[in-house]
């Protein structure tokens, strides 16, 4: 879901697009991409020179809104799983760490299928319009 949400961001802003999330996005002035299955640790030292991050991942239907942006701020979470970072905590490690603290945001959308495809399904393709929208207003603030 983030590759492809990615891809239409920087596409409807005139950036040149990779066609596999293989590649690295090119280098830019204004924006910065970075496309990773998982958040780690060692992504604090990254986020640290930013002034904003946005974190995109995909939900199974836990949240009532199919897209939605949320601000996120640092805060520790323990997690049963022994690797998983979400991003309060990444942002919580970067404060702590780096002493930066970037603004930050969540967007969450609905994914339906879960399989090893790297096609959206019909309905997650339909809400990347979407996505691309509220990550374009979120940064319009700045």
């Amino acid at each position: 879901m983030a590759w492809h949400i990615l891809q239409a961001f920087a596409g409807k802003m005139g950036l040149p697009v990779p066609l596999s999330y293989e590649d690295e996005f090119p280098e830019n002035n204004h924006l910065d991409f970075a496309f990773n299955l998982q958040l780690t640790p060692e992504m604090a030292e990254d986020i640290s020179k930013y002034e904003c991050v946005v974190f995109v991942d995909a939900h199974t239907g836990d949240i009532p809104e199919p897209v939605r942006l949320i601000e996120v701020e640092s805060e520790f979470q323990r997690s049963p799983f022994t690797h998983h970072l979400t991003p309060q905590s990444l942002l919580a490690m970067c404060e702590t760490i780096y002493n930066k603290k970037p603004r930050a945001a969540l967007l969450s959308v609905r994914g339906y299928k879960f399989g090893f495809d790297r096609e959206l399904s019909e309905m997650s393709r339909a809400l990347v319009p979407e996505a691309v929208n509220l990550i374009e207003d979120w940064l319009s603030g700045f």
